[in-house]
């Protein structure tokens, strides 16, 4: 279905616009998408990481929390920047 929205946008020179848009939102959205994996995968081996060496806990927690937001921050920059 998604096939066919771009190629009859692509087809129509009055509806050039559109195809922009079309690609932007599925580029923000798998940016997103990547985004939440990241925090979740950075997330679930802190706590992993915690499970195994609870004396470790103020190191990972800060280098998990690193981790999370430079996920994240990749993630709204690939919201704001792919439209």
């Amino acid at each position: 279905m998604i096939n066919e929205i771009i190629t009859m946008a692509a087809e129509a020179p009055a509806h050039a616009p559109a195809v922009q848009g079309v690609y932007g939102n599925i580029a923000s959205g798998l940016g997103v998408i990547g985004a939440a994996l990241g925090v979740g995968m950075a997330g679930s081996k802190a706590v992993e990481a915690v499970g195994r060496n609870p004396g470790a806990f103020g190191n990972i927690l800060v280098i998990g929390i690193i981790a999370m937001a430079l996920a994240e921050g990749l993630g709204v920059m690939a919201l704001f920047l792919a439209k």
